[in-house]
């Protein structure tokens, strides 16, 4: 049996609501509070501009949440870095770890899949190539697993930074170390970004059946109407008789854009950083 299969918790089938919900087992995370100096308020727009109006539909409502500030090794001082317990965090999917450096501060960091308390990390040209530890990419071996990398040297986190999210070191070639992304693109860092060896922790999370539509609604997602139910004026694919078809060649947005089909990568590879372009998600009927 996988370690997915072990971390996931099935519930009791007592009602159709029950029968085949699942959770992910939090029996090793720590159940307290959040260190309070190193959280703050986080009012949430619950997809609403500065004027009050809609701005993105199908937002709004969810569970009261503290924001966790999450540091990279790089920000934490001196090592090494002990740490001290796992945490959920309901702001991502993945888990953090609380960590103490040598001066006694505390801080969070995402914490890789093999991550435990009592683990000591390490920073730097030096560190050893162990779960959670964060060193520059050019210094990592090929093959390994890593996550929360950053596209420019000293630049935030962008890439791997989601539940059981990982990329894998390629090759190094000249200043560059050529990175295979989650997505399934290869592209070239600078070998002075950094990366946290290792897969992010949880893997499981998109195993999980939420069973009913209250949990959905406790992480702040509000009820979606099919655009075919709708009258015409109100949605391009409304109107007609009983449960017709969406009448036109491509499905399209409440404002006429389509949705399927369209590149929305606006964003252009003028350094010529892309290798091999992220696969297609083939639709499943």
């Amino acid at each position: 049996m996988s370690e997915t299969k072990f971390s996931i918790r099935v519930t009791k089938p007592t009602t159709a609501t029950r029968r085949g919900t699942t959770f992910v087992r939090r029996d090793h995370l720590k159940r307290t509070r959040p260190i309070k100096a190193l959280v703050k308020k986080h009012k949430r727009s619950l997809g609403r501009d500065v004027l009050g109006r809609i701005s993105v539909r199908h937002r709004g409502g969810g569970a009261k949440r503290l924001y966790r500030v999450i540091s990279t090794l790089g920000q934490c001082g001196t090592g090494p870095f002990k740490v001290i317990w796992l945490e959920y965090d309901p702001n991502r999917s993945a888990h953090i770890a609380l960590i103490k450096n040598k001066a006694g501060r505390q801080f969070y960091i995402l914490a890789a899949a093999d991550t435990k308390p009592g683990h000591e990390l390490e920073y730097g040209r030096g560190a050893s190539i162990n779960a959670s530890n964060r060193l520059p990419v050019g210094q990592i071996p090929t093959g390994i697993e890593v996550h929360g990398l950053n596209l420019t040297p000293q630049g935030p986190i962008r890439v791997a930074r989601a539940a059981g999210n990982k990329a894998t070191i390629m090759a190094h070639e000249g200043n560059f170390t050529l990175i295979k992304l989650p997505s399934g693109e290869v592209r070239r860092f600078d070998k002075r970004c950094e990366a946290s060896i290792g897969a992010l922790s949880n893997e499981a999370h998109n195993t999980v059946r939420l069973g009913k539509v209250g949990r959905r609604r406790h992480m702040g997602v509000r009820p979606t109407v099919r655009g075919k139910a709708m009258y015409p004026a109100a949605h391009p694919h409304g109107g007609g008789e009983g449960n017709t078809s969406i009448g036109m060649k491509a499905p399209k947005t409440p404002w006429g854009k389509r949705t399927m089909g369209v590149k929305t990568r606006r964003r252009q590879d003028r350094g010529g950083f892309i290798l091999k372009q992220r696969s297609k998600k083939r639709r499943t009927r």
